[in-house]
């Protein structure tokens, strides 16, 4: 999650905001994971992409290159198909790092779930790869950012093959967030189906720490108050419980979650979104943001509200 201002620096060992040079290590091949859903296969996800073998999944990293490995072998587990453009969606853009702006070479992951009532109309899944890299020697894992949300879409993706969407739903795991959006934009910019064909974008950015407040906040119904009534309706799992806000005008700062992650370019773009992510906790964007902080539980309980949410929005648009 991008939510701090365009400034890069580090503070101690906290990163202020994504965009430092990753240290290069050598590939190693990543196996496939099996067909599974449930709170063990989600929880292996989440451990699996905030490993140090990931090297904090910087973006055109090799830690990055091994994270979409594993995402691509997940998602040819659960037998999510390809998209007709294909799985992979390469793309260049220029991206923030403490040294300057450069040039970033990014891969985007795509998968297609076809829809049994409305299949010419898409709701567009995402949730970012990327995390920020090995800053100073120390890796920042990213567990809770993004891993999270990744293993919270994954889970979705295994729920929906199991159990067919209504809606035709596009999985998108995207790179180059914490460079300034960049998958996200490429996406937008050379989608696989029209823009004008997508009802919605529903974007996972850090699902896993809600025992800050106990919420799945949801950012977005200010400007689509049409989506709220749907959402409302949705009951608390365990300690966890949709909140919506951060998206007013009288939201400001870093409290403001309307352009923090990738939903802004599909907002940009016009096309109607939803963010559903956790507060910030004392790990955002420290090394410290590993998987052993996470608790179980309330993952899985965020990931099931998650997943709660995203049935009752498939079966009430486009009606």
């Amino acid at each position: 999650m991008n939510r701090s201002t365009l400034c890069l620096v580090l503070t101690g060992a906290a990163l202020v905001i994504g965009g430092c040079t990753a240290v290069p290590v050598g590939p190693t091949s990543v196996a496939p994971a099996p067909i599974a859903a449930g709170p063990s296969q989600l929880l292996e996800d989440v451990r699996m992409l905030s490993t140090d073998d990931m090297q904090g999944r910087d973006t055109g990293s090799p830690g990055g290159e091994r994270a979409r490995a594993y995402i691509v072998a997940r998602l040819e587990a659960i037998g999510v198909q390809a998209p007709p453009f294909g799985r992979l969606q390469p793309f260049e853009a220029s991206g923030r790092t403490r040294e300057g702006v450069k040039t970033f070479s990014g891969v985007n992951i795509v998968g297609l779930i076809p829809g049994r009532r409305a299949a010419d109309r898409y709701i567009v899944v995402t949730a970012h790869y990327d995390h920020v890299g090995v800053n100073d020697g120390q890796i920042f894992h990213g567990a809770d950012d993004n891993a999270s949300g990744v293993a919270t879409l994954l889970e979705l993706a295994a729920r929906l093959k199991a159990q067919p969407p209504e809606h035709s739903v596009l999985i998108v795991a995207l790179d180059g967030e914490e460079r300034g959006l960049l998958g996200a934009r490429e996406f937008v910019k050379a989608p696989p189906v029209p823009l004008s064909s997508i009802s919605l974008n529903l974007n996972f950015d850090m699902t896993a720490r809600a025992e800050t407040d106990g919420h799945l906040w949801v950012t977005g119904t200010y400007q689509h108050p049409n989506l709220r009534p749907i959402l409302e309706g949705v009951q608390p799992n365990g300690v966890v419980s949709f909140v919506f806000g951060k998206d007013t005008p009288q939201d400001t700062g870093e409290n403001n979650w309307v352009e923090a992650s990738d939903h802004a370019a599909f907002h940009a773009a016009g096309v109607p979104f939803l963010y559903m992510g956790v507060d910030y906790h004392p790990d955002y964007h420290r090394p410290s943001d590993t998987f052993e902080r996470i608790t179980p539980s309330v993952f899985t309980s965020a990931t099931e509200i998650a997943i709660a949410g995203f049935r009752a929005l498939d079966q009430a648009l486009d009606q």
